[in-house]
């Protein structure tokens, strides 16, 4: 029902009139006759509890916002069943959509003004702490004051953007034909490089009068994006350029924030940057500003349901796990080349096993100074036969195995090369184990755990690699993650919940719980997440990464006392995470997150001297590092950081701090990753890739030999760690 005129809301609202109507409510001039300020009346007329919390999360969303060229919210308030209101800055002028109608195409100079000013206004949403996404830019959300200050206004699809492999539910999902990105349409992850997305069309539009052609059209190779100066000649090159690169199909081709993108606005036409805020335009004429009936600051104009929907809540309203955003044209080209690959492959397979059945099959074809080399093919008889000397004695001992000497590369100091190492009693008389009787690897525990989701959600496992047994450790609803074994190997560390293997584990605690299953424990439960657990070697502290500061630091907890320490103290958007205590407890390993990529660094166990130990540019990202247990060693994974490619195995030196470039470990292998050593240390337990591409838990000696899959089960298999071995009652 719409308001009346003079209707007194809340003892405080006065309605002055009516601005816009949508079919969830309605946007009203309004007066605050405490204050005697003009404001802005946002109604939303359902009060089920989806569309009630959309309301509420703006309402939270603006409040918390302080920023020149986006409104504020004042106050919030519900009137029973009648609705829910939102109050806030009432901005007089008229929006760029208007601005389109009265004047046409705009010029190059009041686009790029109007660009840097959103950008700036998205800079600083995408900079909060979990960063905002607005989600919906377009001509009538830009707003342009009578003293041509540019707002971005209305908030009804915001979204809180939390990670790449978290799910929210943040925010209703809409789109606007030609000005939302591909990946706002079904259930694709948006992110940041959606906004750009829209600003750019944005711009499109007020540059060349016509909407662009529709985003998901594009992506399913429907239709193409016209070039912006094919409709305007007199935009510039270099400024029709950057708008077209801010509305590419694919998220990783547009610019990778609003920053980004407003230099290069801003370099088309060789502008100096300016303040936040500071960026304005040519207001519009007095008499052409819109009056009663145009749409003011948060009104939604889309079409909208008259009545909450029945069935399924929307998909971006469910808790689900939204995938990257992937063009249907690339899928397909991705497709042709895997069966390419497939067909070479097995060509290469086929003309290997011809090469192969040669020797057996038609040996006469090889000349017989090569055959004679080949061990395994049975000389050709000849009709002459050769006369016979003295039979030659069959020996009736079998010589003693002799065991392969240690082999020194510059990256690893090897094992020797057969699987386990025996154990030789030098005492003649002792009982003792015989030569070339193996003893079971990882210092005599010979366990692994690690982390399955063969039943659903991830749990902890024990296997022993003797026998071959497993056993179920944690049973948590809410799963299980990342176990750090005791120095004694009697309990372990862990966190939950986990839903899977990721980067960030937000809301996480720490669990403590015996080898046994027995005897679970809440260590630490702060809000905003704790994860990567590290145990000392004197089992008195476990370190830990937290965000309970807002950001990742290391923290460590006194098990005696449970006291806390905060270990690293980064300023903003310097992280540190990840820690690994050298053998002797002196020292951490660990990671820092600098200019968009992790980074290799070691400290004090106090947190004094931090010192970037590897030094790897921004292509490549480092981290998981594992501290050899002789001390001298540190490996790490390594991944290219702006495209695709497997992790490498990465070596340095621990105490060597004349080099800052570590070495890559030659391994035929296509994926290892997250990789411990065993206790004795002489074998290494990593994430590896199975038969059907998913992860399954590896083993190996140092030099790559002996490779042992652990686990077979289809389900991803991840965390391992090695139980040290505890000790002979």
């Amino acid at each position: 029902m719409t308001l009346e005129k003079d209707t007194l809301l809340h003892n405080r609202y006065r309605v002055v009139e009516i601005l816009g109507q949508g079919g969830m409510g309605s946007v009203y001039r309004a007066v605050d006759e405490n204050l005697g300020v003009p404001v802005a009346l946002k109604e939303n007329l359902f009060t089920t509890d989806e569309y009630s919390r959309q309301f509420r999360l703006e309402a939270v969303i603006l409040a918390n916002l302080r920023h020149p060229n986006l409104p504020r919210v004042s106050d919030h308030f519900v009137m029973g069943d009648q609705g829910q209101y939102l109050i806030m800055d009432f901005i007089e002028g008229e929006d760029l959509r208007y601005r389109m109608e009265r004047l046409g195409m705009l010029d190059d100079d009041d686009a790029v003004h109007i660009g840097a000013s959103i950008c700036d206004a998205l800079g600083y949403l995408h900079s909060r702490k979990p960063p905002i996404l607005h989600r919906d830019i377009k001509p009538g959300n830009v707003k342009i004051t009578p003293d041509g200050h540019i707002f971005l206004v209305d908030f009804g699809l915001a979204k809180v953007y939390q990670s790449a492999h978290q799910a929210t539910t943040t925010g209703a999902r809409a789109m606007t034909p030609g000005y939302s990105p591909p990946e706002q349409y079904g259930t694709a992850r948006t992110d940041p490089r959606t906004d750009i997305y829209s600003l750019g069309a944005t711009l499109y539009a007020a540059l060349s009068g016509v909407i662009p052609e529709d985003g998901l059209a594009r992506a399913m190779d429907n239709a193409q994006l016209t070039p912006l100066r094919k409709r305007n000649p007199k935009v510039s090159r270099r400024l029709s350029a950057a708008i077209e690169k801010a509305m590419a199909v694919d998220p990783s081709d547009r610019f990778q924030t609003a920053e980004e993108f407003k230099k290069s606005l801003l370099a088309s036409k060789s502008k100096t940057q300016k303040i936040a805020g500071s960026y304005t335009v040519a207001p519009p004429p007095p008499d052409e500003i819109p009056a009663v009936g145009a749409k003011d600051t948060v009104v939604e104009t889309k079409e909208k349901p008259s009545r909450p929907p029945k069935g399924p809540v929307p998909p971006e309203t469910s808790h689900h796990e939204e995938q990257p955003f992937i063009s249907p044209l690339k899928r397909q080209k991705e497709r042709e080349r895997k069966r390419r690959g497939a067909l070479v492959r097995f060509l290469f397979v086929l003309i290997l096993l011809l090469l192969l059945a040669v020797p057996f099959f038609a040996p006469g074809v090889i000349p017989a100074d090569v055959r004679a080399m080949i061990p395994f093919i049975m000389p050709t008889s000849t009709n002459t036969p050769t006369p016979s000397s003295t039979p030659t004695p069959i020996p009736t001992e079998t010589p003693e195995p002799t065991l392969t000497a240690t082999i020194e590369l510059p990256t690893l100091t090897l094992a020797p090369t057969n699987t386990f190492i025996p154990a030789v009693d030098e005492t003649p008389g002792t009982p003792g184990i015989p030569a070339g009787v193996a003893t079971a690897p990882g210092g005599g525990a010979g366990q692994i755990a690690y982390v399955s989701n063969r039943f659903g959600t991830p749990q902890i496992f024990l296997v022993d690699l003797g026998a071959g047994e497993e056993t179920q450790i944690t049973d948590l609803p809410n799963g299980a993650c990342q176990p750090s074994w005791s120095p004694d190997g009697q309990r372990m560390v862990f966190i939950s919940p986990c839903k899977g293997l990721e980067d960030i584990y937000y809301n996480a605690s720490l669990y403590i719980i015996n080898a046994d299953g027995s005897g679970l424990t809440t260590l630490d439960a702060s809000p905003g997440g704790n994860f990567d657990p590290a145990w000392s070697p004197d089992g008195k502290t476990i370190a830990f990464t937290s965000l309970r500061t807002g950001q990742m630091e290391i923290f460590a907890i006194d098990l005696e006392d449970l006291s806390l320490t905060q270990i690293t103290s980064g300023a903003q958007k310097f992280e540190s995470r990840m820690p690994a205590w050298s053998p002797d407890g002196s020292q951490f390993v660990y990671v820092v997150k600098r200019l968009g990529v992790y980074q290799i660094w070691m400290m004090n166990a106090d947190g004094t001297e931090q010192v970037q130990i590897v030094r790897s540019g921004t292509a490549y990202t480092d981290f998981l590092p594992d501290w050899s247990p002789k001390g001298d060693l540190i490996l790490f994974t390594q991944r290219c950081a702006t495209t695709f490619c497997n992790p490498y195995l990465m070596s340095v030196s621990a105490t060597d701090r004349s080099t800052e470039q570590a070495l890559r470990v030659r391994l035929s292998m296509v994926l290892i990753q997250n990789v411990e050593y065993s206790p004795d240390g002489f074998y290494l337990a990593y994430e590896g890739a199975g038969e059907a591409n998913n992860l399954d838990i590896f083993y190996m000696t140092l030099s790559g030999g002996d490779r042992t899959r652990l686990t077979t089960d289809r389900s991803q298999d991840y965390h391992p760690a090695w139980r040290p071995a505890t000790p002979t009652p």
